[in-house]
């Protein structure tokens, strides 16, 4: 019986490296073979033979470079935690169900489908300087003057909002849908509250998702550009670490500081990232998920 089940455990280890390998694979040709070539090429700078540590020098002791890891921080940061606390207000509110429900979450999620330079665009229509916003306010006599929302920081976070919450707000409204409801039933009978009820039964159990969530706004906002450049001042107030890599490689024609940078930039990411999964490993893992909306 023993031996049956040790063959049986053997083939089923089989099958999942098998399933597993292609997944393997493309991280292996995607992303760690690129970001070791990166490396590698970040390592031999222009007019320098051999290996030398040059590029990450010369970008940590010039401010106008290092600078840009604070302005890409202080974009991405803010944007995450708004687009994560409206989405987790919204599905939690949505989580057994309301009324058109699927025509509201495909009105909240529709700008995925828009892309991020017609979304740019649109952004520059609607909250312009000569936008409609604007034009309406103006007509209307509320406003002397026109609100300046576009080429500075507050265009930027509108464009990156408008780009990540939809992916948040369906990953936390799946996630919370399907933790089982007769938890929170059994909180209610007890005599707990709305608040306490969110607070002590449903925060707890929102929180791995809410790591999740959180860690991938972070990093796609992160790696802004094009919002940066059509909706910020990208050689001042919004010039992120991605368009100093970009200078670097396309302005400059050095594609080895270029690389430094993407270097340093995915570090960023990285250390974030662990940061991140650090503390969803604190949170306790418990058998939240049963029947979902009933």
């Amino acid at each position: 019986m023993r031996a049956a089940a040790n063959d049986e455990r053997s083939e089923f280890d089989a099958l999942a490296l098998f399933c597993l390998l292609p997944s393997l694979l493309y991280v292996l040709c995607m992303f760690v073979y690129p970001f070791l070539y990166g490396v590698y090429l970040s390592l031999q700078p222009q007019k320098i033979a051999g290996f030398s540590l040059a590029n990450y020098l010369a970008f940590f002791s010039d401010p106008y470079q290092y600078g840009t890891i604070w302005i890409t921080f202080s974009l991405a940061v803010p944007t995450t935690i708004i687009v994560l606390l409206l989405a987790l207000w919204l599905a939690y509110g949505m989580r057994r169900g309301i009324f058109m429900e699927r025509t509201v979450t495909t009105i909240l999620i529709l700008p995925i489908s828009l892309g991020v330079i017609l979304l740019s665009e649109g952004i520059l229509g609607f909250y312009g300087s000569q936008g409609w916003l604007n034009q309406i306010l103006l007509g209307l006599g509320l406003i002397n003057d026109p609100f300046i929302l576009t080429h500075n920081y507050i265009g930027v976070m509108l464009a990156l909002f408008m780009q990540q919450f939809p992916f948040c707000f369906l990953m936390l409204l799946g996630y919370i849908s399907g933790i089982d409801p007769s938890l929170e039933s059994s909180a209610r009978m007890l005599g707990a509250t709305p608040s306490v009820v969110f607070r002590r039964v449903m925060l707890p159990l929102i929180a791995p998702g809410l790591a999740i969530a959180f860690a991938l706004v972070f990093v796609m906002s992160f790696a802004v550009f094009p919002s940066a450049i059509m909706l910020g001042q990208p050689a001042g107030t919004t010039r992120t670490i991605s368009i100093a890599a970009y200078q670097k490689a396309f302005e400059q024609y050095d594609m080895s500081a270029a690389s430094a940078i993407a270097v340093v930039m995915g570090l960023c990411q990285l250390a974030a990232l662990l940061v991140i999964i650090l503390f969803r490993r604190r949170l306790s893992p418990a058998a939240t998920m049963g029947v979902g909306k009933r």
